[in-house]
Parts: C-alpha cells; sequence; structure tokens
C-alpha cells in the first residue's frame, strides 16, 4: 500500500536516528510575528463578521491570519462534513495562525508557525495587496503537502507574501488529516445526509473554496479567477478539487506540483472498503461503535491511532465528492475545464528506494524482475543499466515513477487529451546548494533532520528531490534558513516565481523576459516539457515511453 510505502522511503531516506528540530524554530517565528513593528490593524466585513489583521507598512501587503471558515470539527461534529459558521459580533482578530491538524511527527523537517495542534483546525489565512480601491484581483489558493497525515498550513515555504507582491491574492488552509479527516465507517455514512463517510480533509478543502468564493472580494480578490494549487498530497488534493462535481465550479485554474490522486499514488478506494477498513480499525482499538469513538478525547482518539501503526486513511470513492475514479471523471469530460500547470522533480525519492541495496548490476537487475517478472525486458530497457551511475539513475527515475512522477504524468495525459484547455509541463531539475549546517540531513518532505551521530553520509543528490521546489515556486528562499542559497538559487526561484505568477493571471505562464513555454496538445506524441534549472529551456518529452508503459502495468484506462 502506499502509505506504507511512502513511510519505509522515508526511513530509508533518512538513514536513522531522526531527531525533531521544531520547538526553537517555532519560538522563533512566533515572536518574529509577534513584534509586527511595521504595522497597523486593518479591518475587513466578511460574511460572518468583522475581522482584523495587519497592514505591514513595509510592503503594502495586508495579512490576516487563523480566519476560521467552518464550525470547529469536535464533539458530535468530528468526522462530519464542515458545517457552515455561525456569524459574530464585534471584531474577531486574525493575527496569528491558527492551530494546525491533528498529527504525529511522520515528517521530521515540516516546520510550523502556528500555535499548537489541535482537532479544532479548519482556519485559513489570507496575503492581499488590495489598495482602499482594488478589486477583481487574481486569487491562489494553496493546500499544503505531507500524505494526509502532516503538514499545515502556516509553514513557511508556503507564505503567501512574495506571491502577493506579483499583485495576487494568496490563502493558504489547514484541512483535517489522518484519522481526523479521512476515517471511514458503516455508522458514519448512515447518519451523512450523502450516506457515505470519509473524504472529510478533502471536504475541508472543497469548504474552504466556498469561503473564497463568498468572501474573497472583501480582500480585493475576484471569485472568477481563483486557482488552485499543492504539493504532494496537496497536488493530489488539487487533482481532487478540479474533478470533484462539489469544486469543479469553483475553480478557473490549477496548479499540480509532483502528485494526482491516481492509482499508485493516493488512489481512492471504494465506500465498501473504506468502511470495512474503519470498522476493522474501530474493532481493533476497542471501540467498535461510532457512539464510543465520539466519546473519546483528542487525545485517546490520537494515540489509539498511533499505537495502529497506520500510515493514514485513503480518499473514498463516496459517490458525493468523488463519485468515480479521476481517470473516469476525465475521459469521460467531467472535470473542471480550466488551464492546468503541472510537473514533476528531476529525482522525486532516491533510487535505494527500489534497489533496496548496492547500486550493482546484478541487484538492480534481480529487483526489476522480482517486480516486473513478464516484462523486466522492457523495464530494463526504459531503465537501462550499465555502469554505477547509469544503475543509480536508472534506479532513481523508476523510484520516482512509481511513487509519484506517472501519476502526475497521467493527470497531464488525461486532461490535454479530454479537454480544449492549454495543458503545461515542467520538469523540475535544480540542485538544491549545500546545507548551512552540516550536521543536518536534508529531510523527504522538504526541510532538514539532525543526522544522528553515526548515521552514514547521505548520497549525493542526482537530481531535485521530493518538495524541494516549493520554496522556489511561492518565492520563499528567504524564509528557508537551512540552505546556503546563491545568486543561481535566486535566478530560479524569481523564473518559477513569474512563470506561476502568469499563469494564475491569466492561465498562461508566458511572459517578457522568460524562455517560451508551448503548451501540450493532444496529439502530440512528445508533448514539450520546461525543464527549470538555472538555465530553463523548453524540450520535447524524452521519456513518456516510461510513463505509457506503466500506464499499461497500472491499467488506468
Amino acid at each position: 500500500m502506499y502509505y506504507c510505502y511512502i513511510l519505509r522511503q522515508y526511513k530509508i531516506y533518512l538513514m536513522k536516528n531522526v531527531q525533531l528540530l521544531f520547538f526553537t524554530i517555532v519560538l522563533t517565528y512566533n515572536l518574529g510575528m509577534a513584534q509586527e513593528t511595521n504595522s497597523f490593524p486593518v479591518q475587513v466585513n466578511i460574511k460572518n463578521g468583522i475581522i482584523e489583521g495587519n497592514y505591514d507598512t513595509h510592503t503594502g501587503i495586508q495579512r490576516y491570519f487563523g480566519i476560521p471558515f467552518a464550525q470547529p470539527p469536535v464533539g458530535e461534529l468530528r468526522w462530519k462534513a464542515p458545517q457552515p459558521l455561525d456569524n459574530w459580533s464585534g471584531v474577531k482578530e486574525t493575527k496569528a495562525f491558527g492551530p494546525r491538524p491533528m498529527q504525529t511527527m511522520v515528517f521530521g523537517d515540516m516546520k510550523s508557525r502556528s500555535n499548537g495542534v489541535s482537532e479544532d483546525c479548519l482556519y485559513l489565512n489570507v496575503w492581499t495587496p488590495a489598495g482602499r480601491n482594488t478589486k477583481d484581483l487574481p486569487v491562489l489558493v494553496y493546500f499544503f503537502g505531507g500524505g494526509n497525515v502532516a503538514g499545515d498550513a502556516s509553514e513557511p515555504r508556503y507564505d503567501g507574501e512574495s506571491m502577493a507582491k506579483e499583485g495576487i491574492v494568496v490563502v493558504t488552509t489547514n484541512y483535517r488529516l489522518n484519522i481526523f479527516g479521512f476515517l471511514a465507517h458503516p455508522e458514519l455514512s448512515a447518519e451523512a445526509p450523502y450516506k457515505a463517510s470519509g473524504n472529510y480533509g478533502l471536504l475541508d478543502q472543497n469548504a474552504a473554496l466556498k469561503w473564497v468564493n463568498k468572501n474573497i472580494t472583501a480582500f480585493g480578490g475576484d471569485p472568477s479567477k481563483v486557482t488552485i494549487a499543492g504539493e504532494s498530497a496537496g497536488s493530489i488534493g488539487a487533482s481532487q478539487q478540479m474533478a470533484s462535481p462539489l469544486s469543479k465550479n469553483l475553480i478557473a485554474g490549477a496548479i499540480g506540483e509532483s502528485g494526482a490522486g491516481i492509482n499508485p499514488t493516493m488512489a481512492p478506494v471504494s465506500l465498501k472498503d473504506a468502511e470495512n477498513m474503519g470498522m476493522e480499525f474501530a474493532k481493533n482499538a476497542g471501540y467498535p461503535s461510532l457512539a464510543e469513538l465520539r466519546k473519546l478525547s483528542t487525545r485517546e482518539v490520537y494515540e489509539m491511532y498511533n499505537e495502529s501503526k497506520r500510515f493514514g486513511f485513503p480518499a473514498v470513492l463516496d459517490g458525493y465528492f468523488l463519485p468515480k475514479t479521476l481517470p473516469e471523471i476525465f475521459e469521460s469530460k467531467e472535470q473542471a475545464m480550466i488551464p492546468l500547470l503541472l510537473g514533476w522533480n528531476s529525482a522525486e525519492i532516491p533510487g535505494m528506494a527500489f534497489t533496496q541495496g548496492p547500486y550493482t548490476e546484478e541487484n538492480y537487475v534481480t529487483k526489476v524482475k522480482e517486480a516486473y517478472p513478464k516484462e523486466y525486458k522492457k523495464v530494463l530497457e526504459l531503465y537501462p543499466h550499465g555502469s554505477e551511475k547509469e544503475i543509480e539513475l536508472s534506479a532513481t527515475a523508476l523510484a520516482s515513477d512509481r511513487f509519484i512522477s506517472y501519476s502526475t504524468w497521467k493527470w497531464f495525459d488525461l486532461h490535454r487529451k479530454n479537454s480544449n484547455q492549454p495543458v503545461y509541463r515542467y520538469l523540475y531539475s535544480k540542485l538544491r546548494p549545500p546545507l548551512v549546517d552540516n550536521t543536518l540531513a536534508s529531510g523527504l518532505a522538504g526541510g532538514t533532520v539532525a543526522k544522528g551521530s553515526d548515521a552514514p553520509p547521505g548520497p549525493i543528490a542526482v537530481g531535485a528531490p521530493h518538495a524541494c521546489e516549493i520554496e522556489y515556486c511561492m518565492g520563499n528562499l528567504h524564509l528557508v534558513e537551512d540552505y546556503a542559497w546563491t545568486a543561481d538559487d535566486y535566478k530560479v526561484s524569481k523564473e518559477m516565481l513569474t512563470y506561476f505568477a502568469n499563469f494564475i493571471k491569466t492561465g498562461n505562464p508566458n511572459g517578457e523576459g522568460l524562455p517560451k513555454w508551448d503548451a501540450a496538445e493532444p496529439k502530440d506524441t512528445t508533448p514539450p516539457v520546461m525543464v527549470l534549472d538555472t538555465e530553463s529551456k523548453l524540450i520535447q518529452a524524452p521519456s513518456d515511453a516510461r510513463y505509457e508503459f506503466l500506464d499499461n502495468a497500472y491499467k488506468n484506462k
């Protein structure tokens, strides 16, 4: 199962002795935010009442953090679709990030600026460049990544200020995770008006989009110009929102960074399978009835989930949010008919995630034969072996494709062939600079972790790993202090930020001073791909045969 797979790869990638580094960082960020020496308070009247944020006089950006967009999903609202907010009187202060969703420290490299962890987590954040008479600005809604088990909207790499300086209203939003966000159960399905369960985290994303639709004009935004985006699980969420009948009319564009909800990457399961999974989990935990589960405290549910050693729960084909698989929806042309920009990184996950051992010809061929006993010759042709370096590159490509690159390609291929909208593809290839602190190692989710005193040296990167592009495309290198950024890094970041900003504004990434980026046509056999690197360039796809092979192997037709 994908969840176990990614967890296993994460452990391999970090070697061992992972230590958490959050607390000092969180304290530092929170103290910095609390001072707000260059700001004065500003108020906005939204549908539920008046909120108060901060206006930064140095940047001209208004910030509103921790805005509630649904009722707290606690008590009887635990494991229910998000419910509309009640109105409030007076002024609600929205100057600090709301609590992040309940989660365990699966990815020790994630850094948060939120104050604590809570079931009461349905809050979003807004950055806007709007002046007193500004209106109709384009809007970006960004979903964080983390395997639907971890992460939050306050992470510095998702900060919206740099994108807001490009004339865009930016929204980052929380959504429920793991057991709190994706548990299905027959009793939960029976009580729901739509007769299904699970997908609460995805319904939270939908509720955030509905909030944006109703309220973004108060921040100078245009509700008809909303682009959704995300990375990893956030990208998967974007693909699912694009496919869902509940969300497709709320969005005007989509950006996907490494991930789509398509087999083998966090694909949804049937409602029956999800209910059985939830029922078995509850029974094994000693709480077979829904009433018993709802009576449990947050701590009890949290510990029960931890003790199970589960890596989350899958999304569900619930007949409501997701009536069919994504390939079925796109092939029926029932998805949002909007421009799409997406891509993946050149080395999403290390090759040893596949080889589970040295990069020798014997080991590599053995692993290929084990994975593809009937078609190993074709795989060895597509992912060739020879020298140790060639094997490392091929193993990295194969591991990355199986992990997340293929599913993203499939999303790309489905939309370009089943819509009349432009589709732009990238391959992010910029190698990260060295870490500032050589006692740390890069983590799977984008940040750093402690090496451990007896950990062997990590492998030298052969490409751009998973999640490393986030701070580049959002213009946030200056907020991520782990790496010794160079002029080339800032150049790539500026270019990627501009491509993304242009796309959010117009549905087309092209603009003055940028290498020309052609959209893929439905009948292209080698569709163009923009290689984003120190010297970005458009090429004809060199490796789509790999994805076509995997497409047949996974039978995503």
